[in-house]
């Protein structure tokens, strides 16, 4: 089946589908930029569905293995979530457009949208496993996860679940992936949490999955916040101690860069996420 996805104008597609495939797993999704597509699978009640998103600066076009109306109407509404397509880029401009360190930035891309996640768990998973290292090592480390505990489906799989690495253990998934002793405590600590009931979805209660999160062994206040703006679609979510951040309002501490944030609510992530684009930042 064939939706056409409604958005408001403008949408930076070349952006999205740069920064899709900048962090494109191996064995989870295929990005296309020339031909500027998408294709993954998404869980469904009915099982792995395979996905293509075809995004130009109109419009959003999904091509959908199935074709019940309910099973579709559920990956529409998680693909419009993904790729931020409720925002209004007009509201944007009218908080945003007038500062005079990300308005200019603002006009230069008024379509920039913040890419989500099919699955919090997911996100927050891939964000554990891409600490302290590269973007390439974290793709790389992370197809491995794939490839040991993901679900496969045609060429395609499944991100594991919670409860699958969960049981895992530490241990198995160090050796399967190749992390650090720390680093797979902390995807095991955060599988556990999840299959304990811990949800990183916009719908959650942001309050306690932040406390939920922080809790968490080898979870920090960064990679919070930047769960918060990707996975809680929080849009005044805001890493003031990200280190491209302050470079970019020339500042030297977190209390400095707050300071500037206030006059960014109650959309400090999009000012984020401008100021981290200008800077050839792909986090």
């Amino acid at each position: 089946m064939r939706v056409n996805l409604p958005l408001a104008p403008p949408f930076d597609a070349p952006a999205a589908l740069a920064a899709l495939a900048a962090h494109a797993v191996p064995g989870l999704e295929r990005v296309d930029p020339a031909a500027g597509t998408c294709s993954r699978l998404v869980n469904t009640s009915a099982g792995p569905v395979p996905v293509t998103a075809t995004l130009s600066p109109d419009s959003v076009t999904l091509d959908v293995g199935g074709n019940s109306p309910a099973i579709v109407a559920d990956i529409t509404t998680a693909v419009r979530g993904w790729l931020d397509l409720e925002l209004e880029p007009g509201r944007i401009a009218a908080i945003l457009g007038g500062d005079a360190v990300v308005g200019p930035l603002v006009a230069a891309r008024p379509g920039l949208r913040i890419l989500g996640y099919p699955d919090g768990f997911e996100g927050a998973v891939s964000t554990v496993v891409g600490q302290q290292v590269s973007l390439a090592a974290a793709r790389t480390f992370t197809g491995r996860l794939v490839s040991a505990f993901g679900s496969p489906a045609g060429d395609l799989a499944l991100f594991p679940t919670p409860e699958t690495l969960a049981a895992a253990g530490p241990e198995a998934i160090r050796e399967a992936v190749g992390l650090t002793n720390a680093r797979a405590r902390t995807v095991q600590a955060l599988a556990e949490a999840c299959a304990d009931g811990l949800r990183i979805t916009p719908g959650s209660d942001h309050a306690d999955t932040r406390r939920r999160l922080l809790a968490l062994p080898g979870i920090g206040p960064w990679t919070v916040e930047y769960l918060a703006m990707r996975a809680l679609h929080d849009r005044n979510a805001y890493p003031e101690g990200d280190l491209v951040l302050q470079r970019a309002l020339e500042v030297k501490t977190a209390k400095r860069a707050r300071e500037i944030g206030q006059a960014w609510a109650p959309v400090r992530a999009y000012a984020v996420f401008h100021l981290w684009t200008a800077s050839a930042y792909v986090p």
